[in-house]
């Protein structure tokens, strides 16, 4: 008997060691985490109250841009359980994320266009905008994207021409119109079309071009499907007039396979594009959302430079300034306790006062757009940097005596 119970001692234990190395190498497709089987189970009005509270809301962009992209990494980086969710909502465009912000309940934070800001309020469309808005950060540079037939050089060549410029209401027409207005070209025949419906009306000779503007590699261009070579990415000049907002930017054979010869560059310029939010009151319940996201964020930021996350977080540096936005106080706060100054600006300042260079600067907005360029050359060299760092390194060989 007493080897009966033994031998059947043995086959549970064998039997639950089976099971448990089953549980950890099969999928389980009824498998619900044990937070979630409590909310469901024992949820309450209490409940309701603490997910709401720990829960942020983030307005992102166009379908198949790189907002809502960041907005997927952002979650994917700092969900916590029930201690932090981002929850990350498909937007319509700068414009659009800009009155979101403002005034739809439940959004906290969003991805804007730096020159969102500048349009509303030249236009007199809003005005006080700098007062109600505050940024967490700088994100990266957005690049003015050119799809139009290979006899388009340049983009003064699509001057009066049917030019579409995505869908009212976003942040892609602000740009296209900010450009040509400064280089005083006709804009008044933009077209306003969903960006994929738009590019197949250019194929079909509807269109003369298709502006995009957005963090390279862009989905739909990469997915631009182009027949027999009959397109190609136009260059924008960074000219004068564009030098007070804009960055110089260049597009490369290895983002664009599909629209640039290899080996070939295209020069473009690029916008900001800026992580918003309302500028809450601290110490209210709002306020105390982007404490929480805020501290997340920064914590784990370098978890986004590393893939799978998009290449795009490379070029974010926390603590780089934005000219004519006030930070939000806690991201600054969190900054100057970790040490994080503004580097580039003290080298800038630097290298201004060692330049002869200085004295022929005019204005300030001249300094600005000097300084903004140097940014995008301080970028390119850390890029390349890094680069150069992942080459495998060569071992020295032998001279032969």
């Amino acid at each position: 008997m007493r080897r009966l119970i033994g031998l059947a001692l043995v086959a549970i234990v064998m039997a639950c060691g089976l099971a448990a190395r089953a549980e950890d190498t099969a999928y389980d497709p009824e498998k619900i985490s044990n937070s979630l089987k409590a909310i469901f189970q024992f949820g309450s009005a209490q409940t309701k109250q603490a997910l709401n509270a720990n829960t942020v809301t983030l307005i992102t962009g166009t379908i198949g841009g790189t907002y809502v992209q960041f907005g997927a990494d952002l979650s994917s980086v700092l969900d916590d359980g029930n201690k932090l969710r981002i929850l990350p909502i498909v937007g319509r465009g700068s414009v659009q994320s800009i009155a979101d912000i403002l005034f739809l309940q439940g959004v906290d934070i969003g991805v804007v266009r730096a020159d969102s800001l500048d349009y509303l309020e030249k236009k007199g469309i809003a005005h006080d905008l700098r007062k109600q808005l505050v940024y967490v950060t700088k994100l990266y540079n957005e690049e003015m994207q050119v799809i139009a037939p290979v006899g388009i050089h340049n983009l003064k060549d699509l001057d009066g021409k049917r030019v579409s410029v995505d869908l009212p209401d976003g942040s892609t027409f602000v740009t296209a119109l900010a450009v040509f207005e400064r280089l005083g070209l006709q804009a008044n025949n933009f077209a306003y079309i969903e960006q994929r419906i738009a590019m197949e009306k250019l194929r079909k000779g509807e269109l003369d071009a298709v502006i995009v503007v957005g963090g390279k590699p862009y989905k739909s261009v990469s997915n631009f499907v182009n027949d027999g070579g009959r397109f190609h990415l136009v260059t924008v000049d960074y000219d004068r007039p564009l030098q007070g907002d804009y960055l110089p930017a260049t597009l490369t054979s290895k983002d664009y396979p599909n629209l640039i010869a290899a080996g070939d560059t295209v020069d473009t310029i690029a916008v900001p594009a800026v992580l918003a939010a309302y500028n809450w009151a601290p110490n209210s319940p709002r306020y105390r959302k982007l404490e929480l996201f805020v501290d997340a964020f920064f914590t784990k930021f370098p978890a986004l430079q590393n893939p799978p996350f998009h290449p795009k977080w490379k070029e974010v540096s926390l603590s780089a300034p934005l000219p004519g936005w006030t930070r939000l106080p806690i991201a600054q706060q969190w900054l100057d306790a970790h040490g994080i100054g503004n580097g580039a600006r003290s080298r800038f300042e630097e290298f201004l006062k060692q330049s002869p260079e200085a004295r022929n600067l005019q204005s300030e907005g001249d300094r600005e757009a000097l300084f903004k360029q140097y940014q995008a050359w301080e970028a390119q060299n850390a890029k390349a940097q890094v680069v150069r760092q992942r080459q495998p390194q060569q071992e020295p060989q032998p001279q032969v005596q």
